[in-house]
């Protein structure tokens, strides 16, 4: 069993992300959106792979997030597109909360 060497970023408290939301916010120079939805929380690369606008201005359907401008919708486990016009998924990063604080790491392992 190996030991867990991401670096964790702590980033918000669980109710700054809104139930059925998307919260925008940097881990470092990174744009990160985090969606809270069916009581997990998910976090996503905050620019969309179609258009490079901000996906944490779109809305959240089930496990999808829909990018606002042109209607790309993005599988918050994966980052795959699920529907057109966007075809690359975007980056997923693991989120752990401890207590009500959520931490991201964007490392991959």
């Amino acid at each position: 069993m190996s030991a867990d060497t991401a670096h964790w970023e702590k980033v918000c408290q669980v109710g700054d992300i809104p139930d059925g939301g998307v919260l925008g916010l940097e881990v470092g120079e990174t744009p990160v959106a985090l969606v809270r939805t069916g009581g997990e929380v998910f976090a996503l690369h905050d620019v969309c792979s179609h258009a490079e606008v901000r996906l944490s201005e779109g809305e959240v359907y089930d496990h999808t997030l829909e990018c606002w401008l042109h209607g790309s919708c993005f599988d918050l486990r994966t980052g795959k597109p699920t529907g057109p016009p966007a075809t690359r998924p975007v980056n997923v990063y693991r989120v752990k909360i401890e207590g009500d604080d959520v931490y991201v790491s964007l490392s991959k392992e």
